[in-house]
């Protein structure tokens, strides 16, 4: 799919392609090839006269391969973006970036949705954008809080399980889901942190390539700023991860050191009435308690008050609770 924006009036608005014609009556600022086939990758070629990325040089992250200028002049960028989806785990996505004849071209496989929040705050804000170099930082300051955002969410995600966690009635069936819920927010965690990494190294090189004005300068720089306080916020978080996990293990060592411990008291319980029936299951052919009347009785009384006193006496000491 291919979507081309232009700028009018300050806005950043999209026209409607449907052939090599649509393309050659309008000037771009900014040309998105979503999933792009082999007959859309030709046209646009054949039209402006750039090189489109395949998948594998994409997916490429040498960073000689990711950051480069080609023989033509044109500059290519490979850059990495969050996608959280609700019914799966969270993804980066690699776009490809080309400047070529002051036009932005990106190509990825995933609608993304910091370009399309771009898109609109491009419509709803006139004049932010004024060239193909506006949207692309438009596009790294969006990323940068989008992912702020998606930190927020494991905040609160990791606050529910903190909650949980310390709860007075912690069973193992509540620590299961507990160490689901923080192995998916540390993932997430460690995505956005690789996403963030990425997304300074692109703007450190485009800022090294002096191809920004006074103004996009500027705003570059915010970027990184916000970068590096998004880059403490996941050590914090990260420290959170490791406490919670850390808790959560403690309370289930807990649980089963419980489980141990009633083995434990039930094996000294029963020690003494074993030794009792062991005693009086001696055969030998003198045995001076052999004809008691009352023997049988008494040997149960003794093995069930040799049983009850250690019962007694943990229970005295709170070895029980």
């Amino acid at each position: 799919m291919i979507n081309v924006f232009v700028l009018q009036n300050g806005r950043l608005n999209q026209v409607s392609v449907d052939s090599r014609e649509d393309l050659e009556n309008v000037t771009p600022v900014w040309v998105d090839l979503n999933e792009p086939t082999d007959e859309e990758r030709i046209l646009v070629k054949t039209t402006y006269g750039v090189t489109l990325p395949g998948e594998d040089e994409v997916s490429d992250i040498e960073a000689s391969a990711r950051y480069y200028e080609a023989e033509n002049g044109d500059l290519h960028l490979r850059t990495d973006f969050l996608l959280e989806e609700e019914d799966g785990p969270s993804r980066v996505i690699t776009v490809a970036f080309i400047l070529s004849g002051k036009i932005l071209f990106s190509v990825h496989n995933d609608d993304l949705p910091v370009f399309r929040l771009v898109r609109l705050r491009a419509r709803s804000r006139p004049g932010s954008i004024e060239d193909y170099m506006d949207v692309l930082l438009d596009l790294y300051a969006t990323d940068a809080e989008y992912s702020a955002d998606a930190l927020e969410g494991i905040y609160e995600a990791l606050e529910e399980v903190s909650t949980r966690v310390l709860q007075k009635e912690f069973t193992d069936q509540d620590a299961a889901a507990a160490l689901n819920a923080i192995a998916h927010e540390e993932d997430l965690n460690g995505r956005i942190r690789r996403n963030m990494m990425d997304t300074r190294r692109a703007v450190s090189f485009l800022m090294r390539g002096r191809l920004l004005n006074a103004d996009q300068f500027e705003e570059a720089r915010q970027i990184l700023r916000d970068i590096e306080s998004l880059d403490g916020h996941t050590s914090f978080l990260f420290d959170k991860v490791n406490f919670l996990m850390d808790a959560t293990v403690g309370f289930i060592n807990i649980n089963q050191n419980k489980i141990i411990k009633i083995f434990s008291v039930a094996s000294v319980a029963f020690l003494p009435p074993t030794l009792i029936a062991s005693i009086y299951g001696m055969n030998f052919k003198v045995f001076p308690e052999l004809n008691w009347s009352f023997g049988y009785p008494l040997a149960i009384g003794l093995m069930v008050a040799a049983m009850a006193a250690p019962l007694v006496y943990f229970h005295r000491r709170g070895w029980l609770r």
